[in-house]
């Protein structure tokens, strides 16, 4: 069997070492020193200056609302893992979907103004895939219309963009470290910004507000993770590098054994970094998309439709919406298998076996 993802895992005596330090510590949670020293090494990682180890991802992005305080409307795409709309539901905000470019899969930014009311504070999009959103417009906009900005980088761990970690853009971007992602701590998230007195707020709101053993700064939650958490995050840092090559060496060797299949990749922002943290790809028609899904699956090879249905017209909370982009693409999209323990050979026998599935 073939899997779409596997967690990637460091030797298991590297992380035993870590467990050693807690036991003898004794000291589990609440922002201990592995997970103190991850936040560091993260930032060198990624070259940042401010960053928050979470809970996880949708962590992340509730407390990214919260912080920024906003209300009415925010503005996000349709085309992403659910949290993304439902944080903003459960922050009590409304989502207003705009439709996707076609190409990048990512919220179309010339879309962005027409959706705009009164009520718009905020705009919510999402990195897809890794793929760096039109960041330069849509921070032009935001600024016209006196918006906060929050970037949903889940799955953006390490891309950058002209020369700088994506993560530098917008007010607030978040991360997830979840056990799927190329990087992880098994469960976990980052939030980031470059405002110091937002980051310290922040940090109020992720360890329920506490200024001191006796007192409240903020409105607050439980937002910290623990040591364990930590230490698999330190132990798999040690190996981003070998994960990154791994993963881009299964890309090209998916782009090249493909060529003939009737399908393409999403088209990736010219002036960002790759990541490799999916192999996506946008069939022809969904008939095709199907066709050669279950074929896979009839040999123990799945894939995922990363992201179907669409969010504006599936969710019980939230009032539906036709977007005729992100309806078409949601269609025809698929994920294959892609992970550090993945080898070449698996990748040919995928590629092979698609070409053959499309072509019978």
């Amino acid at each position: 069997m073939i899997p779409i993802t596997k967690p990637f895992l460091p030797p298991q005596e590297a992380y035993e070492n870590y467990l050693n330090g807690i036991w003898k510590r004794q000291w589990l949670t609440n922002m201990g020193p592995l997970a103190s020293e991850l936040e560091m090494k993260l930032k060198a990682e990624l070259k940042l200056k401010h960053l928050l180890f979470v809970t996880n991802g949708t962590v992340a992005l509730q407390m990214a609302i919260k912080a920024l305080d906003l209300k009415g409307d925010i503005i996000t795409t349709p085309f992403s893992f659910v949290a993304t709309t439902s944080s903003i539901v459960w922050e009590g905000c409304q989502p207003v979907f705009v439709d996707i470019d076609k190409n990048s899969l990512n919220i179309d930014a010339t879309k962005i103004e027409a959706a705009i009311t009164e009520k718009t504070t905020a705009i919510l999009a999402t990195h897809v895939y890794g793929n760096p959103c039109d960041v330069v417009s849509i921070d032009r906009i935001a600024k016209k219309h006196n918006l906060k900005i929050i970037y949903d980088g889940a799955h953006a761990f390490g891309v950058e963009i002209y020369g700088k970690s994506i993560f530098e853009y917008g007010d607030i971007s978040i991360c997830s470290l979840h056990a799927t992602k190329l990087y992880h701590s098994v469960e976990g998230g980052l939030v980031i910004t470059k405002d110091a007195s937002l980051l310290k707020k922040l940090a109020y709101v992720r360890n329920f507000g506490f200024d001191g053993p006796e007192s409240f700064a903020e409105l607050g939650i439980n937002g910290k993770n623990s040591e364990f958490h930590a230490a698999m995050g330190l132990a798999n840092l040690s190996y981003i590098d070998a994960i990154h090559l791994k993963r881009k060496l299964l890309t090209e060797g998916y782009d090249k054994n493909l060529k003939g299949l009737k399908a393409v990749k999403p088209v990736f922002h010219r002036e960002g970094s790759l990541n490799y943290a999916y192999y996506a790809l946008i069939f022809d028609d969904e008939s095709l998309m199907l066709k050669c899904m279950k074929g896979l699956a009839a040999t123990e090879i799945f894939t995922r439709r990363y992201f179907y249905p669409s969010l504006a017209n599936s969710l019980p909370y939230v009032e539906p919406k036709d977007l005729e982009v992100t309806d078409d693409i949601a269609k025809r999209v698929l994920c294959l298998p892609l992970y550090y323990d993945l080898t070449v050979e698996e990748v040919e026998l995928i590629s092979r076996l698609l070409l053959r599935i499309q072509n019978n």
